[in-house]
């Protein structure tokens, strides 16, 4: 397997927000980041191949299936577990890991990762893609569950407008327009991954930066590290397994067995990060309730390499 330079890259950007991070706050990079955040988004709307998408619509169970565990299963599991930790001081871990659970599906990562397993790529385009749409509304929507005590008091109505203008209008933007420049863009869209790579880089500087300097991560011990860690993996796996599971109950293909379990168990780590970052405003705990996400995506970037390293050497 090979070295994974982006993941390199924001553990770097966490050990240099602890070494230097009073540059977190300064205005320039604050500017950056709210502007590289409407372009990574304009540019995934330049990306999105309308042919591959209208041909991935047409297998119904494959996505009710996969956007029913990102969008239900994923958060009411995590949810379920409230109750045990609310007014403990696990209560602020535990919001980290709801957030991960109601984020939408990776885009690059799952298609990337279903085409090398030899999985159903049209269908794994489309589920990753509209994923992100339906984040935009849904995510808040169970955030706000919370969002009073967690996020200083900023209201739904103003969290889906921030997300709409930030998010969703760049990306349609860039969609409508996509087929006019074309031709004209082609050449560079190869460099796209590493402008979306350096702005999230920045913002996980940015968050975890802030948090170092509020004292927020004095009191983690390596113990509750490690502890966090084990649960990133275990809710990686039983979402994972179970979506195995049900495909093989529901006798998908093989193709949309494999499409299923990597689309519906992978989180984004670009959507979180930028939804965070307008939810959430300049919360001190910002670096705090994203680090069960910057575990999982790491975690999840390793196993379903590995899982679909193994798959496509088995099929070869």
């Amino acid at each position: 397997m090979k070295v994974n330079w982006f993941v390199v890259a924001l553990l770097s950007a966490i050990g240099l927000s602890f070494i230097y991070p009073e540059a977190s706050r300064s205005n320039w990079l604050e500017s950056v980041i709210n502007y590289g955040i409407g372009l990574i988004f304009f540019f995934y709307g330049l990306k999105l191949p309308f042919q591959t998408l209208k041909k991935g619509l047409q297998n119904t169970r494959l996505h009710i299936l996969i956007q029913s565990f990102t969008f239900l299963v994923f958060p009411l599991l995590v949810l379920a577990f409230h109750p045990l930790l609310k007014g403990t001081d696990f209560e602020v871990y535990w919001f980290g890991f709801f957030f991960l659970a109601c984020l939408p599906s990776t885009v690059s990562s799952s298609v990337v990762m279903v085409s090398l397993a030899r999985g159903n790529v049209p269908a794994a385009i489309f589920n990753a893609s509209i994923s992100g749409i339906i984040g935009v509304f849904v995510t808040p929507l169970w955030i706000n569950l919370f969002l009073t005590n967690s996020a200083q008091g900023i209201s739904f109505n103003e969290v889906i407008v921030k997300l709409v203008v930030q998010i969703l209008l760049p990306l349609c933007l860039g969609f409508l327009i996509q087929q006019s420049v074309k031709k004209k863009i082609a050449p560079y869209l190869h460099y796209l991954p590493l402008f979306d790579k350096t702005i999230i880089t920045l913002l996980v500087y940015q968050s975890f930066g802030t948090s170092y300097l509020a004292g927020v991560f004095d009191s983690v011990t390596i113990p509750e590290l490690a502890i966090i860690m084990l649960l990133v993996l275990l809710l990686f796996f039983v979402i994972y397994f179970s979506l195995g599971a049900l495909g093989r109950s529901l006798n998908f293909a093989i193709k949309d067995q494999i499409t299923a379990r990597f689309c519906g168990s992978k989180k984004s780590l670009v959507h979180g990060s930028a939804m965070a970052k307008i939810i959430f405003s300049s919360s001190p705990l910002l670096g705090l309730w994203l680090l069960p996400l910057m575990i999982y995506h790491i975690s999840q970037l390793i196993i379903v390499a590995y899982i679909a390293d193994k798959q496509m050497t088995s099929k070869s």
